[in-house]
């Protein structure tokens, strides 16, 4: 059974490779190609990293620390 410490352990480095692929599939389509100057790859870096940072502050953990 899939718990909710599993689910933000999967959830982190898909959101960190969420930006690479986005990229990757715009430059394999062809589609949207002036999206390629936009900085994508960090964006799934910063996502992942804003995923964590709400865990710690909002999550389970925090609210045991109250």
């Amino acid at each position: 059974m899939l718990e909710r410490p599993d689910a933000v352990l999967a959830a982190i480095p898909l959101l960190a490779l969420s930006g690479l692929v986005l990229r990757s599939v715009i430059a394999v389509t062809g589609v949207g190609t002036g999206l390629l100057a936009a900085p994508l790859a960090p964006v799934g870096y910063l996502a992942a990293l804003a995923f964590v940072f709400r865990e710690l502050l909002t999550g389970p953990v925090a609210k045991r620390m109250r």
